[in-house]
């Protein structure tokens, strides 16, 4: 794989009005055209009504406040699922709710969404009225039937792709249904459910519900550190509606106003919430709940968000981060083998595929996605990772690069073969699927020829997108502070990235594979930190090395109450040698 590094183009034509030069420059190139795309005030949001299928929802949740239904809300094994299911009961909760519980699948016993055997379980256990999904349902035809067959009612609220057909629910919200007026498609599932309670709150306000209960109306604004941890753990892209409700939920935590089992998670992650970014909810946050739904059972972080007591929350963020140790000792053998084969593959004439299929019957089910992402990451081309669900049939992780919309080749095999997958679902960069085990090589040889079909050769290159050079002026701590406020960064709305030339001074590995350097700025006797995670240690450190090529992000260091200013390195490449 060739690692190019490109720098972004950017319209000569617009300038924003007030705002910094390289601030200004970078927004245009993430397709910031006017400074009123800046303004992220809440009542920019994009407004509840054009959600179809809305008004039914609400009408159904106005009809279960009335008469006390009993509600259970069914949620996903992930971070988003489960933020969108502590919103929902909280929410609910806020509104003069008194009987709600909620379930999420387990994983391993019953797959994803709102099964027939999830649905078994649910009334077995709580005799709902109503079942509400969350980050799940739009394909769950069966399950939605057979909860009607018992005369529970369905509210779907979901932001995965629907099927050709959809369940006969009593109300489905998702932005991504046909003809829906929703000007964004890219909702997390809490961002759908979040709406959703926002149109239930006006509705009560119309009905003059809080009075007559006499209940104060709750500020929907406490629930967003809820919706911006889901939306960044669930990598959607960051379009100008998602980047309000991100915003305002890091604003608040920096606040302190936040709930007490982020706050737990936070202090086990050593995450400081007075400075707390996307990024921190991405690397730090997101992963140690999302331990939960792939190792054992996402109750747990539910239960985490949903905890009061601090003590007890951190007790349960304890466990998550336990969980999260467990699943990056998984991962790492898995990866192992599996880049064992990603290279014995290299020294084959043939060389890898254009789609890339692994397969080991010992693998973790709940961590194929992630190594699934790691060689991905690796190969550069998609890859799906299977492994074993039972002696007829393999479960897999599918992930993609831009240009190959994984799902839709999923979809084109299926319109072609359709014998061949037994079920599949998710989005353009990510998917999972499930096959019987004898079809496994057929699989692969058809996977591989359908993605050939969307790929170029420079398709195969990873491209690494920089904003430019920083001169000795910009790279201070005050400039990396407007690039954090000038955020939230992430998919789509990628984190700035820089690059240039500097003079090494210090090197040394720290944590066994990361490496911390001291830079020399050019023109200037100052120096600077950065780290590098993961090196080749065959070629890190390097002492003969006198000046180093970086592609590297601009941070702030803080530890124990100091601020440091720090490059966090994408790339770097020996720029000359002594000796």
């Amino acid at each position: 794989m060739t690692i190019l590094v490109k720098q972004r183009d950017v319209s000569r034509s617009i300038s924003l009005s007030g705002v910094d030069p390289l601030i200004s420059r970078i927004l245009i190139a993430r397709g910031v055209t006017s400074v009123e795309q800046l303004d992220r005030n809440l009542n920019r949001l994009l407004p509840y009504r054009d959600l179809s299928g809305i008004t039914g929802a609400v009408q159904g949740l106005y009809a279960a406040l009335q008469e006390q239904k009993r509600i259970v809300v069914i949620g996903d094994f992930d971070a988003d699922g489960a933020t969108s299911t502590a919103l929902t009961v909280l929410a609910l909760q806020l509104f003069g709710l008194k009987q709600i519980n909620y379930l999420v699948p387990n994983r391993f016993e019953y797959g994803y969404g709102l099964t027939p055997e999830i649905v078994s379980v649910a009334i077995e256990r709580y005799q709902p009225q109503l079942m509400i999904t969350v980050d799940n349902g739009i394909t769950s035809c069966e399950g939605v039937e057979l909860a009607n067959k018992h005369g529970v009612q369905v509210i779907i609220t979901d932001h995965h792709l629907p099927a050709d057909s959809l369940p006969n629910a009593l109300a489905i919200v998702n932005p991504n249904q046909r003809e829906d007026q929703f000007a964004s498609k890219t909702l997390a599932g809490v961002g759908v459910i979040f709406y959703v309670m926002l149109a239930l709150r006006a509705h009560l306000r119309e009905k003059n519900w809080f009075q007559e209960q006499g209940i104060s109306e709750p500020n929907m604004a406490q629930l967003l550190d809820l919706v911006a941890l889901g939306t960044v753990a669930d990598v959607v892209p960051l379009d100008y509606n998602n980047r309000i409700l991100i915003y305002h939920g890091l604003q608040r935590i920096r606040r302190g106003q936040f709930s007490t089992g982020i706050r737990a998670l936070l202090q086990i992650a050593r995450c400081d919430s007075t400075a707390l970014t996307a990024s921190d909810f991405a690397f730090k946050i997101a992963p140690r709940l999302n331990a939960a739904g792939r190792l054992k059972d996402m109750s747990i972080g539910i239960a985490c968000l949903l905890e009061t007591d601090f003590n007890k929350a951190l007790s349960l963020a304890s466990q998550l981060d336990q969980l999260n140790h467990e699943r990056r000792e998984i991962e790492k053998d898995m990866q192992a083998e599996a880049v064992a084969i990603v290279e014995k593959l290299h020294l084959e004439k043939e060389g890898l595929p254009s789609g890339l299929c692994l397969f080991n019957p010992k693998w973790h089910q709940g961590v194929i996605g992630i190594l699934a992402a790691r060689i991905k990451d690796r190969v550069h081309r998609p890859v799906i990772i299977f492994t074993q669900e039972n002696d007829k049939h393999l479960r897999a992780s599918a992930r993609s690069i831009a240009g190959v919309h994984i799902r839709d080749v999923l979809a084109n095999i299926v319109a072609r073969y359709p014998s061949l997958l037994l079920k599949f679902g998710g989005h353009a960069m990510a998917a999972g699927l499930t096959i019987l085990k004898e079809h496994y090589v057929e699989f692969t040889r058809i996977f591989d020829a359908q993605v050939a079909e969307c790929l170029t050769p420079e398709m195969l290159d990873r491209v690494i997108y920089s904003d430019g050079v920083l001169t000795d002026q910009q790279l201070t701590m005050g400039m990396a502070e407007q690039l954090i406020q000038a955020g939230p960064w992430g998919q789509c709305f990628p984190e700035p990235i820089f690059e240039g030339e500097f003079s090494v001074c210090d090197q040394q590995i720290l944590g066994y594979r990361h490496l911390k350097l001291h830079l020399q700025v050019p023109n200037s006797r100052r120096q600077i930190e950065a780290i590098a995670f993961n090196v080749d240690l065959e070629q890190w450190p390097n002492h003969r090395c006198q000046t180093v090529y970086l592609v590297y992000r601009l941070s702030i260091n803080q530890y124990l109450g100091t601020r440091k200013l720090q490059m966090i390195v994408e790339h770097m490449r020996v720029r000359k040698r002594i000796g």
